[in-house]
């Protein structure tokens, strides 16, 4: 009996629940209707045409259906509508799944910003276009598919994808607009193709779980921020089309350990790598117009020309330590070069610096003393703005005994207040021990303090294995100025040796044969053809009547061993007492 009033009231709540369960509609296109059902949250668009276009009004879309915005849970779109319109189903907040026909051709910006619970979406192969804004802020978006037939993607179109793990973008994509995949904070991998010309700005920006990126090989620009703040960022290759690399491109990656510059890069904007503390090697391709360096773990980037001279020390150094000098072959010093460089306390510039950029030195708090060998103050571009803004002044600025009068007088080179003649004196000199990965000495040198040491010996080499072989490639660590005794170990690339494998078959009748089939290429193996009874080996199908016999295995070998019959003559003689005599005929 007590079960009969639960049994009434569900009963009761289910005929209440049908009883207020509605269907809404109207039209939302020319040809196109839409219908709303309470019960299920479905809402279903049909007919034939385009969807209109809605905007965002005072914090919600002006969508036809916006007072269900957060009880939508489904939309089927029928076959027949062909396109997805503006802020269409923005807002959104209870959507999990859409379902999109073959008939849609373009998804409008907006379109479905904002729905937070949106977990997947398949777009299909009759879409062309994904406009900007298309998924923002769809936050639980997990992975998505472009198919073969989008040629472009919008700005912002998976901005704050925050769940966003893996997308496929394909080969028919030809650029990747700014903000496209902005904090998309989960996202570890992603494959940009050959047909991808242009990667906008703040791209990939604060992607912090991506690993890796390849770059298609079409690819002429990476926008200002593209990589900004991809923390997990290991290495890059940029390839040979690429032109110019946007200012801040890959600031603050701070896991980037190797970065590639190709000969075909002729602009690199400033704090392109700023803050990219890990770095080990940053190489240039071979006739690359860029040369570059690690500078106590940071980059450091010059311009070069074709005869290999470094001329402009670029906007890429960040948080260098100790004592820096610059090469003689350095013309210029850009902008913003070592600002902020906190740790360094001195800098000595060559004679061949003729101008130095703005904010050049700007708060390197820690400076104790400033040497400029040049006899002419170096120009400062740009009026000079910032150059050694937030250096102590008082510091002695060390310049040619001739030039402190010229100094004294030329635009913020006068306020250093303690000008000095150069002190003339022998430069430190440091022991470079270069060694075998056994800790065995192979030549030391005496370089004088801020030279690169140079191995001029003979190039190391290192015994081949069964497996392996060993090429020189270089010295570890990566070599740099000496500032103190340093010991460089030789670093070989192991190449695995891949070596054939031959068949090796031994026919022979009346005989017996201790020869396996498989041999790897080079072994060397013993052949020996054991007669049977009444049997004597003659000589291989070769000509060669060794036996045995060593061959070496170096191509598929047929071999057959020949015998000759043993035959023999008994003679005796019959009386009792005689004898019997056999002879091999």
């Amino acid at each position: 009996m007590k079960r009969h009033p639960l049994t009434l009231f569900l009963a009761l709540a289910a005929s209440v629940g049908t009883l207020f369960a509605e269907t809404y509609s109207g039209t939302c296109g020319t040809n196109l209707t839409w219908t709303f059902d309470t019960e299920s949250g479905t809402l279903t668009i049909s007919g034939t045409g385009a969807m209109t276009n809605y905007t965002y009004s005072y914090g919600k879309p002006t969508t036809p259906w916006q007072n269900y915005l957060s009880s939508i849970k489904t939309v089927i779109i029928e076959d027949g509508v062909t396109s997805i319109g503006g802020m269409a189903f923005c807002a959104c907040s209870s959507l999990t799944s859409v379902t999109i026909p073959n008939s849609v051709t373009s998804i409008a910006g907006g379109a479905f910003y904002d729905c937070s619970s949106l977990t997947s979406v398949t777009i299909p192969n009759s879409v062309t276009s994904i406009a900007g804004s298309a998924f923002q802020n769809c936050s639980s978006l997990t992975s998505v598919t472009i198919p073969n037939s989008v040629t472009s993607i919008g700005n912002q179109a998976f901005e704050y994808c925050s769940s966003l793990t893996s997308v496929t973008i394909p080969n028919s994509v030809t650029s990747i607009g700014d903000w496209t995949f902005y904090k998309c904070r989960s996202l570890t991998s992603i494959t940009i193709p050959n047909s991808v010309t242009s990667i906008g700005t703040d791209a990939f920006y604060n992607c912090s779980s991506l690993t890796s990126v390849t770059i298609g090989e079409s690819v002429t620009s990476i926008g200002n921020y593209a990589f900004y703040d991809c923390t997990g960022l290991t290495s890059v290759t940029i390839p040979n089309s690429v032109t110019s690399i946007g200012g801040e491109a890959f600031e603050y990656c701070s896991s980037l350990t190797s970065v590639t510059i190709p000969n075909s890069v002729t602009s690199i904007g400033d704090y392109a790598f700023f803050n990219v503390p890990n770095i080990v090697y940053y190489g240039a391709a071979s006739g690359s117009p860029w040369g570059a360096r690690s500078l106590n773990g940071y980059v450091e980037v010059y311009l070069v020309y074709s005869d290999e001279t470094k001329t402009k020390l670029l906007a890429c150094s960040a948080a260098a330590q100790g004592e820096i000098t610059i090469p003689n072959s350095v013309t210029s010093i850009g902008n913003y070069a070592f600002c902020e460089c906190s740790s360094l306390t001195s800098v000595t510039i060559p004679n061949s610096v003729t101008s130095i950029g703005s904010s050049a030195f700007e708060y390197c708090s820690s400076l104790t003393f400033l040497t400029c060998e040049a006899t002419n103050p170096p120009e400062l571009e740009n009026n000079g703005v910032g150059v050694f803004y937030g250096v102590d002044k008082s510091i002695p600025l060390y310049v040619p005994a001739q030039s402190i009068d010229l100094y004294k007088t030329t635009e913020q080179w006068k306020d250093f207040t303690n000008i000095l003649p150069i002190p003339d004196v022998e430069p430190q000199k440091y022991t470079i021990t270069w060694q075998d990965e056994d800790g065995n000495v192979i030549k030391t040198d005496q370089v004088a303090q801020g030279t690169t040491p140079a191995f001029t010996g003979t190039t190391p080499t290192k015994p081949a294995t069964n497996e392996y072989t060993y090429e020189f490639a270089g010295w570890l660590p990566k070599i740099k100025p000496a500032t103190e005794n340093a010991k460089y170990t030789t670093f070989f690339e192991r190449n695995k040796i891949e070596t054939s494998v031959y068949t090796v078959n031994i026919n022979g009748e009346n005989c017996s044969l201790n020869i396996n089939n498989q041999y790897p290429e080079g072994t060397v193996i013993t052949l020996e053809a054991v007669a049977d009874e009444c049997f004597e080996f003659q000589q291989w199908s070769d000509g060669n009547k060794d036996n045995p016999r060593t061959i070496t295995v170096t191509a598929n070998t047929n071999l057959t061993a020949e015998f000759n019959k043993v035959r023999y003559t008994v003679t005796g003689e019959p009386s009792t007492g005689g004898k019997v005599q056999i002879r091999k005929q």
